[in-house]
């Protein structure tokens, strides 16, 4: 069973963006692998009708107690007005690769 480790997503507008979202994140801690997907179709809401878009996905692997700091770091940087920041729990998997995440990633 996991012991605190979460995915988040994070979608951006261009690959230039997402790979600099993932380099802050990995630089300051806040990240232990950070997946770059590119061209995802999406189609949503916005302002009241329907849109859609081609962007870059981004799958962050961390520690549940940083998800408030990478939310802050994105809205920080990214340029969309709303960014999509969503974090799920892991709720089991590898335990060397969830122990690896919190080796790697730092709360200060």
């Amino acid at each position: 069973m996991s012991t605190g480790e979460v995915v988040i997503l994070v979608t951006a507008p261009t690959r230039e963006e997402a790979q600099r979202i993932a380099q802050l994140l990995l630089e300051r801690r806040k990240a232990a692998c950070v997946n770059i997907v590119p061209m995802v179709d999406s189609v949503f809401w916005w302002q009241g009708r329907l849109d859609s878009g081609q962007e870059v996905l981004l799958i962050v692997k961390t520690r549940a107690a940083l998800v408030s700091q990478v939310v802050q770091l994105v809205r920080q940087v990214h340029s969309y007005t709303t960014p999509e920041v969503i974090a799920l729990p892991i709720i089991s998997g590898n335990e060397e690769y969830l122990t690896w995440i919190q080796a790697e990633t730092r709360n200060d």
